[in-house]
């Protein structure tokens, strides 16, 4: 079966352009004055995107996948997270889809570091994580329903401060894998990490706390 374009990191075009936006357009909106102007890192094909545009939001989606920009209906920077500089700040700078949790240290410090680089004076980071206790949660066949397509994950693995798993997504026939790494951290290294980033963790945006803000030093 066809299953269409991937991006670099094993993301399916095709599985980003049919998931819904889900909760993550009010997180943001609520974090933000009205009209507060938005940078996306890692935005796909506009999921959130779009909901923050009609929630009446400026945004700037980035990502490396011109195929994941293609459709977005909004200004596009086609870039690395790690490699960006625009030269231009933000009121809000959106780095979600727990790229913080990166398996990687030296990639986390770089992200956070292009999130530093883009916020205004005054501006917030807003941060998607898995705080330590979903790493402890999580199961084989775990999972739910996003719009139309079903989501599991499989082959999960724990090393240490690793979790490897596979997401499964399936849509009516069709369906896509993603293998993905990543690493549990506990407080206090994630606010060493935001802090050798020249950021400070501000608070926790919802109750479960897997969003929280950071703000510029």
């Amino acid at each position: 079966m066809e299953q269409g374009a991937f991006t670099a990191d094993g993301c399916s075009v095709e599985v980003y352009r049919l998931l819904p936006p889900g909760d993550e357009p009010g997180i943001v909106h609520a974090a933000v004055p009205p009209g507060a102007s938005i940078l996306e890192l890692g935005s796909g094909a506009g999921r959130v995107t779009h909901a923050l545009l009609e929630l009446g939001h400026p945004v700037v989606a980035v990502d490396d996948s011109p195929e994941m920009l293609a459709d977005v209906r909004a200004e596009t920077v086609c870039s690395k997270i790690e490699d960006l500089r625009l030269g231009r700040v933000f009121d809000l700078v959106l780095l979600g889809s727990h790229l913080v949790n990166t398996a990687s240290e030296a990639d986390r410090a770089a992200f956070l570091a292009t999130a530093r680089a883009h916020v205004a004076p005054g501006g917030r980071v807003l941060v998607e994580w898995h705080p330590p206790e979903w790493f402890d949660s999580v199961r084989d066949g775990q999972g739910g329903t996003l719009g139309e397509v079903d989501v599991r994950l499989g082959q999960v693995v724990r090393d240490g401060d690793l979790l490897s798993a596979v997401v499964r997504y399936t849509a009516g026939i069709r369906w896509w894998s993603q293998a993905f790494t990543c690493r549990r951290l506990d407080l206090q290294t994630l606010k060493a990490a935001l802090t050798s980033a020249d950021l400070t963790f501000e608070r926790w945006h919802i109750e479960d706390r897997t969003w929280f803000s950071a703000s510029p030093e």
